[in-house]
């Protein structure tokens, strides 16, 4: 704790801006320099323009504006808008805190009450206190509450105060007030005491987080989990590593992989958790942080409005829990409507942090682990002046108790029967505690001699020595536990903390699920909403082109590929009409670093050159820019032109214009005999005589194999990046297997753009001839249960545990001829474990079936172990 704060609380006047007696027959005038001047009307003349050297004894106030935004700015950042790093709070927090600490009974009191109590320390009106009051209380740690106080999640606004009730927490009554370690100063009008800094012994800043606009600083401090805190705190006393991640209020998802400990630059991506109900509906059951379910609403609506995201209606059914289901319209894909929701609406969104604190009546910038450390070592600082005023205080008493025992066992009250004066009485008893001064902790004093004279007769009269022995010991015992603690104080804060970790908890575990997001390209996911068109000859596309020809469906923020005849390609965005040159022969919408999509091209270089085959992919250029590929050759032109979007390779026949001594006019050629190569390659010579005509002879296979599939279980998703678990080379109709520790299964395409569970027991590509060996607890029976199967195909999810919801998946295996161990509980806790030859115990059946009973015994435990 701080105990030197320069800081009283009373009003300075050598502060305060001097005043400055204006005379009612001047005006403030602007001089050239930008700066006031005092200047009186009767300077100024209408007809005779402003001239600021005409004017005498000018005031310049530039300083004085100085001096007052200063004092303002100081004002603003110390005590309205950025937290104290001791206790973690705002100045209207503490006072607030403060005065339910005066007000606390154990009962319920009126918002009204306790705001009109805070005004006592605070000077700005009820309205700040009200909502200051109601955000605290809505955090659910410091205060309970009674009534309806709003609700974070729809951004409800709490009832008038006189309507709602609140009163301190256990917590808050253990963690946060302590008068005897607090330190204190005057209020704004100085009729009364407030608390510098309260002595709380948790990282109450951290816990809540913080946020608040000051005069040319912001402090923006995200809440963390309360157990987690509590464990990183421990670790910092064992000298242990330890890392610390926001936890939000309401749920969701969050990408702390830039959070950067908090400081400024650092980024947290938040998302909102949405569940796949069916194929034609999404559920929204967390939303991100900051946002409400109004906002995530009006922002999809807008989505949609535009054609970004394509759904049919929006129901919100918030009550108690989040539930904002989002009905797709027909033939939108749900996995892509989700990405999407998470690209074009406040489904996901950045937060940005910036922590920034007052010590030592300064604003400091910090990170999460400095404040963090700091309130550790605050904590420890109060639990050892705590264990000293308790130490003092049992010393005290177990002096006026040895004190006592030693007056009364000794009689020495008898002698003051013949003093006649109180000076006398004082000496006498002073001369007849001198033969026992060595038995106390210190030297009597007069205020000792004086509580003795203070004996009631009856407490002398029924003294208890043997009691008092009794007490005296242990006091003695405690002193030494707490000298004891004091020698060991880290182990005694380790302590501390654990006990407020087991006390308080319960139902405070994570609710923001900490996950590595992939990153979304907007372009891949935005809904078809716009119709693309061409003027071939004229060299004109765009959406508006209606009555032309038709190229493809794409998004308004597709990007689009353009070939001409001469050679020449660019990539330019979606637009109502654009000019791409004379003569287009192919325009298709472009992905950017696609390197399946495989471009075919026969061209002719210059006016009597060779003729030339080559394939190429192109994966990214910049837009707008012209590119050749061509050898740029003057008169160059393409013959022959073809897109494959799996790299495909076709057969064509060539047709050469006749002439003397040719004799083979019409050949074939083979584009999957030539190799891909980059676009500026110059290609294959196939001939070097005119070409009449190229026509497509064969369509052909794709010449790039299969496509090699991972699968990323930080975020869930397939890629082809070689990031994660490899799942093998698909082709075109090849499937994926997801078993789920949900006891069901399903089969889906490879497509990058699918969602995954994030509770996955199998991913693999699906075999259909692959054999599964799968326990389960059946919850109907109350038994466990063993069963083969294999896994059919369908996008459908099927169970293979039983429709009981409180059945439960225990482990699943692949191996041909597996075994298990089974070790058993309860009752038969001491019968020893069985192992089962699952190929003998149970055939090959259906995924519906049953299966076999494992056990008649309660079984505690089942694992596969390796077979011989």
């Amino acid at each position: 704790m701080i105990n030197d704060n320069k800081y009283n609380g009373e009003d300075d006047e050598n502060q305060q801006p001097p005043s400055q007696e204006i005379n009612e027959e001047k005006s403030d005038i602007i001089d050239s320099q930008g700066e006031a001047a005092l200047v009186p009307e009767a300077g100024l003349e209408e007809d005779k323009p402003y001239n600021p050297e005409d004017i005498q004894g000018r005031v310049h106030l530039s300083g004085m504006y100085k001096d007052w935004f200063l004092d303002y700015a100081s004002y603003v950042i110390l005590e309205r808008a950025v937290p104290h790093v001791y206790d973690g709070l705002k100045p209207v927090q503490r006072r607030i805190l403060y005065s339910m600490f005066q007000l606390d009974d154990g009962r319920f009191h009126k918002v009204a009450n306790i705001i009109g109590h805070t005004m006592q320390y605070h000077p700005h009106g009820d309205a700040s206190i009200n909502d200051a009051l109601v955000q605290i209380g809505q955090k659910n740690l410091l205060i309970d509450t009674q009534g309806n106080w709003g609700n974070i999640f729809t951004g409800d606004s709490a009832a008038a105060p006189r309507y709602i009730e609140a009163r301190l927490s256990k917590f808050a009554l253990d963690v946060v007030f302590n008068s005897k370690t607090t330190f204190w100063k005057s209020s704004y009008d100085s009729r009364h005491k407030e608390p510098i800094a309260l002595p709380v012994k948790f990282p109450l800043l951290l816990a809540e987080g913080s946020e608040g606009i000051a005069v040319g600083l912001a402090s923006k401090i995200l809440p963390h989990n309360f157990i987690e805190l509590l464990d990183a705190c421990i670790n910092i006393l064992k000298g242990k590593e330890y890392e610390i991640f926001p936890d939000f209020p309401t749920g969701g998802l969050a990408d702390c992989s830039k959070y950067n400990a908090g400081v400024r630059g650092g980024k947290v991506r938040v998302r909102a958790k949405i569940e796949m109900r069916d194929k034609k509906t999404l559920v929204i059951t967390e939303p991100p942080y900051s946002k409400t379910t109004n906002n995530l609403i009006d922002s999809i609506i807008s989505a949609n409005e535009k054609g970004k995201i394509k759904i049919r209606k929006i129901d919100d059914n918030t009550a108690e829990k989040v539930e904002i289901i989002i009905h797709l319209a027909p033939g939108a894909s749900p996995d892509k409507t989700i990405d999407a929701l998470y690209a074009f609406t406040d489904c996901e969104i950045s937060v940005s942090p910036n922590a920034c604190i007052i010590e030592e009546d300064r604003p400091r910038f910090i990170s999460v682990n400095e404040i963090l450390e700091i309130s550790v070592n605050n904590t420890t600082h109060l639990l050892r002046r705590e264990l000293e005023i308790k130490k003092y205080e049992l010393e005290e008493e177990l002096h006026f108790l040895s004190l006592e025992k030693i007056f009364i066992e000794e009689e020495i009250y008898l002698d003051i029967r013949k003093c006649k004066t109180w000076e006398a009485i004082i000496l006498n008893i002073s001369q007849g505690l001198k033969p026992f001064l060595h038995k106390l902790h210190r030297e009597v004093s007069t205020e000792d001699i004086i509580k003795l004279t203070e004996l009631h007769i009856r407490r002398i009269s029924k003294y208890d020595s043997s009691k008092a022995d009794e007490n005296i010991r242990l006091i003695k015992e405690e002193i030494n536990l707490i000298k004891q603690n004091l020698l060991n104080l880290t182990e005694y804060a380790v302590e501390y903390f654990r006990n407020i970790k087991k006390k308080y908890s319960k139902g405070r575990e994570r609710k923001t699920e900490l996950r590595s997001f992939e990153t979304i390209v907007a372009t891949k996911v935005a809904a078809i909403n716009e119709k693309l068109y061409v003027i071939r000859e004229e060299g004109f596309f765009g959406t508006s082109l209606k009555k032309d020809e038709f190229v493809c469906e794409c998004s308004d923020i597709d990007d689009i590929i353009i070939f001409r005849r001469d050679g020449k390609y660019l990539i330019s965005k979606v637009s109502e009409k654009s000019f791409a040159g004379k003569d287009i022969i192919y325009i298709a919408v472009f992905n950017t670093n696609d390197n399946r999509t495989i471009y075919n091209a026969v061209y002719r270089d210059g006016r009597y050159g060779n003729i030339i085959a080559k394939r190429f992919p192109v994966t990214g250029i910049v837009r707008d820019k012209e590119y050749d590929i061509t050898q740029g050759t003057s008169n160059s032109k393409i013959l022959y032109f073809s897109g494959n979007p799996n790299g495909e390779a076709e057969i064509v026949k060539i047709y050469l214009k006749p002439r003397p001594k040719l004799k083979k006019l019409i050949f074939e050629f083979d584009f999957s005999k030539l190799l891909i190569k980059g676009r500026n390659s110059i290609g294959y010579i196939i001939t070097k005589h005119d070409v009449h005509k190229i026509v497509v002879k064969e369509k052909g296979a794709s010449t790039l194999g299969g496509c090699d599939i991972w699968f990323d279980n930080q975020v869930f998703r397939l890629n082809t990046d070689k990031k994660g678990i490899f799942l093998g080379t698909f082709l075109d109709d090849d499937k994926i297997l997801v078993i789920t520790q949900s006891g069901y299964f399903r089969t889906c395409s490879y497509d990058l753009n699918n969602h995954f569970e994030d509770n996955i027991a199998v991913i693999e590509k699906f075999d259909p001839a692959k054999m599964f060996s799968a326990v389960y607890y059946d919850a109907d029976l109350k038994y466990c249960y063993l069963k083969r199967f294999h896994a059919e195909e369908g996008e459908k999810k099927q169970s293979f545990i039983g429709e009981n919801p409180e059945s439960q998946f225990i482990l699943i295996t692949d191996t041909t001829y597996p075994k298990l161990q089974i070790s058993f509980g309860g009752k038969n806790s001491d019968k020893p474990d069985v192992i089962v030859d699952v190929t003998e115990f149970i055939g090959v059946k259906s995924y519906k079936a049953k299966g076999k009973r494992l056990s008649n015994y309660k079984v505690k435990k089942v694992w596969e172990i390796e077979s011989n």
